[in-house]
């Protein structure tokens, strides 16, 4: 709770303050952010994630993709990616008329940012507490040079955003899965944290998929993927991959699971999206996934499954192939 006992003593203590009137933008606040210290009937969260959207909107909070009009005053919690932390703080600094807050962890690049703003603007003296810092400036123009050019272009013609994942770049450990996949997956796949597409657009170059739900839980990279994967087979879907559910069951699940919550690397994520592939699939379906080499996610493909094998590697990944679940693995 290091962003509440931040932001609830600035506020408390002074440090930063709110107008008495007008909306207020909480950019990009995580699950364990507290928001209690502010009037809730004024406050609109704008975030792009799902399981955080979903969250807030579960507390009764106001909840967009993108800002929705002017604000009487902006708070940001600082996203990791430094391109979309630069990217967020721009946009509200575009959208509000008051003060713009930003909160963040020392391990989340607070530092850089809070030096980069000193650089531009006026700011107040920063509160620390937590491992972190929170301080606030007047919105304007000086951050203009900050804002997301969407859409990026990339190698081989695929548009990305600011923070999206491998957003400079294909991903090589999804470029060695896109590589090493079977010639025939299946006339139903399932790619599960599809990011900006490039796994599902390797993957429908076989003629012989009928249909390919693409589940990702960053809507910004959803709408990459729409533009990068051109294709009427193709269905997207805003969504926690870990949660969602197919109308029917599945061929083939590929993926390349994401392992970083924070800055370290947190397989429990990587196995959570095993369990949920496992019951997405046919009893006769197969998982597809790509892995860092050191990832241990043996294990649980073998609670999941009947047949777990290393069909490809090297020093750097894995590719690991799982066939006929188990049923009964959540």
């Amino acid at each position: 709770m290091a962003t509440a006992t931040r932001l609830t003593i600035a506020l408390a203590d002074g440090v930063v303050t709110i107008p008495e009137a007008g909306r207020i933008a909480v950019f990009t606040p995580r699950v364990e952010s507290d928001l209690s210290a502010l009037p809730m009937d004024r406050v609109q969260v704008i975030t792009t994630l799902k399981p955080d959207f979903d969250y807030f909107a579960g507390l009764g909070y106001d909840c967009a993709v993108a800002p929705e009009g002017r604000y009487g005053a902006a708070i940001l919690c600082l996203p990791r990616a430094k391109a979309r932390a630069r990217a967020t703080l721009a946009e509200a600094a575009s959208v509000t008329d008051g003060p713009v807050i930003v909160d963040g962890l020392k391990t989340d690049g607070i530092e850089s940012v809070l030096r980069d703003c000193r650089r531009r603007v006026t700011i107040s003296a920063p509160l620390s507490k937590a491992h972190g810092k929170i301080f606030s400036l007047a919105a304007g123009p000086e951050f203009s040079e900050w804002a997301a050019t969407v859409p990026k272009e990339i190698e081989g013609g695929y548009v990305t955003a600011p923070g999206v994942f491998s957003a400079d770049g294909i991903d090589p450990a999804s470029e060695f899965l896109a590589n090493s996949l079977p010639p025939k997956l299946g006339a139903y796949v399932i790619d599960l944290g599809a990011g900006w597409g490039y796994l599902s657009a390797r993957a429908l170059e076989r003629d012989s998929i009928a249909r390919l739900d693409l589940v990702e839980a960053d809507h910004a990279a959803l709408t990459c993927a729409r533009k990068n994967v051109m294709d009427s087979r193709a269905y997207f879907h805003w969504a926690d991959a870990t949660r969602w559910q197919p109308e029917a069951r599945a061929d083939a699940v590929i993926m390349n699971p994401p392992f970083h919550e924070s800055r370290a690397a947190d397989p429990d994520l990587g196995r959570a999206f095993i369990r949920a592939a496992a019951g997405m699939l046919k009893p006769s379906g197969a998982l597809w996934m790509v892995a860092n080499r050191h990832l241990p996610y043996e294990t649980t493909l073998a609670q999941c499954f009947s047949s777990v094998a290393e069909a490809a590697g090297d020093t750097r990944f894995k590719i690991l192939h799982a066939s006929r679940p188990a049923r009964k693995t959540h």
